[in-house]
């Protein structure tokens, strides 16, 4: 007779849905796994997409400042802050990729997560 803290699952087996197995496949680590890296994606491409925009009005308000020193130095400081935060947001995926080699010796371990089973 096993007790409840000997039985290796007390809960029996446990199928994916349908759903789940059509776009992951059979794995069930892959679908937690997938949403992780389709989340990190959405940030970047949402941070790359309000770059272009902030560089773009940015650019607008160099040309419309004229010879106004103070717009001029706004629009620049503007430019600056925009490339600063794409350079921070590129840099991300590189210290991503260093920090999985380094720790997991795998390059994509960060940006492509997959959650182990015990």
């Amino acid at each position: 007779m096993k007790t409840l803290a000997v039985s290796d699952n007390p809960f029996g087996p446990v199928s994916l849905p349908d759903q789940v197995t059509a776009n992951y496949g059979t794995d069930p680590d892959g679908a937690i796994g997938k949403l992780i890296q389709y989340a990190i994606w959405l940030l970047i491409v949402g941070a790359g997409i309000y770059s272009l925009i902030n560089l773009i009005l940015a650019g607008y308000d160099f040309i419309s400042a004229g010879d106004d020193s103070k717009n001029v130095t706004t629009a620049w400081t503007k430019i600056y802050q925009t490339l600063l935060g794409l350079a921070v947001s590129a840099g991300a995926f590189v210290l991503a990729a260093i920090f999985g080699q380094l720790i997991f010796g795998d390059w994509t371990f960060i940006i492509n997560p997959t959650i182990p089973t015990l």
